[in-house]
């Protein structure tokens, strides 16, 4: 018998109460999910399983860490000007599987160069980050791709940076948020999926966050999407470095 089962992909983006994942119907008629789950690995087990996966946190963490941050970090912020801010330097894996603040700025400052301690908006990431790491092995890199919302929007919008912010003050920016909505809506969105109420522990910017990682999913399915640095190279673990877009 033929398969009949549709072909999705997963846009990923990390909030308070775990991962929101936006699915993307790619074959027969347009169709749309928004899930929350728990657990990174949950994910893998949907059915059907996502041909792509496009998460918003950094694959492949170097022991040692240079100026700006992984070569990912340095490829990407030239292109999103003002935007450049939201693209945190990642430090090493051992700072990464610190528990505690100041153990992992020690660790950070002893594994790069010049030495630097950790930002306390970075080290909140570290709990996903590592659950992402114990997921992730080089045998799932064809699923699971690294990818940052904001060099998304940059690729949609004509490789041009949005110019205004998704939040100022740490506070939503209704502003911000209506334009990259209205660009979703110009790529397949239904505008009453983009102004759903966001889930319980998530918010406006990540339901538009893991729809434009959608996107690039689709864009790695029809192999369309392109790596950040394309020279990347792989930590220790014999993870790719890299972000997609």
């Amino acid at each position: 018998m033929l398969d009949t089962k549709p072909v999705v992909v997963a846009g990923v983006d990390g909030c308070r109460s775990g991962w929101l994942v936006v699915l993307r119907q790619v074959t027969g008629t347009p169709a749309f999910d928004l899930r929350v789950f728990e657990r990174f690995a949950d994910i893998l087990r949907l059915d059907p399983a996502p041909t792509k996966i496009a998460v918003d946190m950094p694959i492949g963490l170097p022991d040692l860490i240079g100026t700006g941050g992984r070569g990912a970090e340095q490829a990407v912020r030239p292109h999103l000007g003002m935007r450049q801010s939201t693209v945190f330097s990642i430090p090493s894996r051992a700072a990464v599987y610190c528990e505690e603040y100041g153990a992992a700025c020690e660790a950070a400052l002893a594994t790069s160069s010049p030495p630097r301690k950790v930002s306390k908006q970075a080290f909140n990431l570290f709990p996903k980050i590592r659950e992402l790491d114990e997921v992730m092995h080089p045998d799932l890199e064809e699923t699971i791709f690294e990818v940052h919302p904001e060099m998304a929007f940059w690729r949609l919008n004509g490789k041009t940076p949005i110019p205004l912010p998704k939040k100022v003050k740490g506070k939503p920016y209704g502003a911000g948020l209506d334009m990259r909505r209205d660009l979703l809506e110009r790529f397949g969105f239904p505008r009453s999926f983009l102004d759903q109420a966001p889930p319980k522990g998530a918010g406006r910017d990540d339901v538009l966050d893991a729809c434009v990682n959608a996107i690039i999913a689709e864009r790695l399915h029809h192999g369309e999407a392109e790596p950040f640095p394309h020279d990347f190279r792989r930590d220790g673990r014999g993870l790719r470095m890299t972000i997609w877009a």
